[in-house]
């Protein structure tokens, strides 16, 4: 875990405790990684309520109930996949917000809409969820995994800022 990753895990858990809000990880991709993030931040038990890496396709429908048919018809690592698991995140775990990722970290695997080191990042809560489409241009798959979580840990503390701006006015 890198320096700017343990940074932006502690400005998202502030923020967290400010609010009185929780989150919750669904990885697949990262395995784990954004959750270990935001583990290592002391005291985030109060914000963090805990993750899943549903890392085989079986798992992402049997613990977050990902519709079979959405992975059939879409892929697994798709913009529909992430915001059925940011969905099911939320209603497992009865967490406020969830950050889900699914995509191809390598060295092999991925496809030409979406290669290598492609994701799909889904942020939001159990009734709106967020995708973004990021991509990662690092070659090892340590890499690549690490910059993934980095990216989805960005985007939320985006979101996160965004919703206190929103509220405030």
């Amino acid at each position: 875990m890198d320096f700017e990753n343990k940074v932006m895990s502690q400005e998202i858990a502030n923020e967290l405790y400010d609010s009185g809000l929780t989150v919750g990880t669904a990885e697949s991709c990262t395995g784990g990684r954004i959750a270990a993030c935001m583990t290592s931040v002391p005291g985030s038990s109060t914000c963090f309520c805990g993750g899943v890496v549903t890392y085989r396709t079986e798992e992402k429908t049997r613990v977050l109930g990902v519709p079979e048919e959405l992975i059939h018809t879409h892929g697994v690592v798709s913009e529909a996949v992430a915001e059925a698991m940011c969905t099911g995140l939320c209603r497992l775990m009865d967490c406020d917000f969830a950050i889900s990722i699914t995509g191809y970290a390598g060295p092999s695997g991925g496809t030409a809409l979406n290669p290598v080191g492609t994701a799909y990042v889904g942020i939001g809560t159990a009734e709106r969820v967020v995708v973004h489409r990021i991509q990662s241009r690092l070659s090892s798959r340590t890499e690549i995994q690490d910059d993934l979580a980095g990216a989805a840990l960005r985007l939320f503390y985006n979101y996160l800022c965004e919703m206190k701006h929103i509220a405030e006015h």
